[in-house]
């Protein structure tokens, strides 16, 4: 199911949608999902030299921003950007009221998981009190407060698994896909908190006061219904 809309009918609706969606791993499996939704790049978009961070569409209604995961809720939460695609785990982390995951893209897959370093005594990988290095505080902390434990985050944006060697935190809390980048930075994973894939997000208001927001969400939840 797809749609296209003329720059005509864009200035009819006053403004043009604005696509967030993510740097990194979960794009370039994103970007058919997207495509078979009506959803297409202009071919800039692919150019690796280009820095811009915005960029047209074939619909004449839409451009694409290209931002950070965690920029693309924030963007979409504060009405920036109607609607965009990112994982689970941002959508979890920072559980804004006006964002909304209506589609489960069935890609990205990988886990939030807690690891520590191979040589830790067990007894120091479940302390009542630890420090944990995670770019997840929240979902961090309610994870070990369920658990009974007081955990005091430390916010990392990268390079999280050099914490244990270099004695920042005992533990840390990071995506996991295969688990080689832990193994080869002496960790192990010691417990799953969730399981993760991408989400086509939205704006509440927008959902509810733009039709092309709507007509978007069922394109790509026909697009995945057809697929299964």
């Amino acid at each position: 199911m797809t749609s296209e809309t003329s720059p005509e009918q864009a200035g009819a609706f006053g403004h043009q949608l604005t696509f967030a969606v993510p740097k990194g791993r979960i794009l370039d499996e994103a970007l058919p999902v997207m495509a078979r939704a009506g959803v297409v790049p202009e071919d800039g978009f692919h150019n690796k030299a280009n820095r811009s961070l915005s960029f047209g569409t074939t619909r004449g209604d839409m451009r694409l921003i290209r931002v950070r995961a965690f920029d693309v809720a924030t963007f979409v939460a504060h009405g920036a950007a109607q609607i965009g695609i990112v994982g689970s785990d941002v959508v979890e982390e920072f559980d804004y009221a006006d964002l909304y995951a209506p589609v489960d893209l069935d890609i990205g897959h990988c886990r939030l998981s807690v690891a520590c370093l191979a040589s830790d005594p067990e007894e120091t990988c479940s302390a009542s009190h630890l420090r944990v290095a995670t770019k997840y505080p929240n979902l961090t902390a309610r994870h070990f407060e369920r658990q009974g434990i007081q955990a005091e985050c430390v916010k990392l944006n990268g390079a999280m698994e050099l914490a244990p060697s270099l004695g920042l935190a005992r533990q840390i809390v990071d995506l996991v896909s295969t688990g080689t980048t832990l193994k080869q930075n002496g960790l192990v994973e010691k417990q799953r908190i969730i399981d993760i894939s991408a989400r086509l997000i939205v704006n509440r208001a927008a959902l509810k006061t733009d039709p092309r927001v709507a007509e978007l969400v069922s394109a790509f939840r026909d697009n995945m219904a057809a697929s299964s």
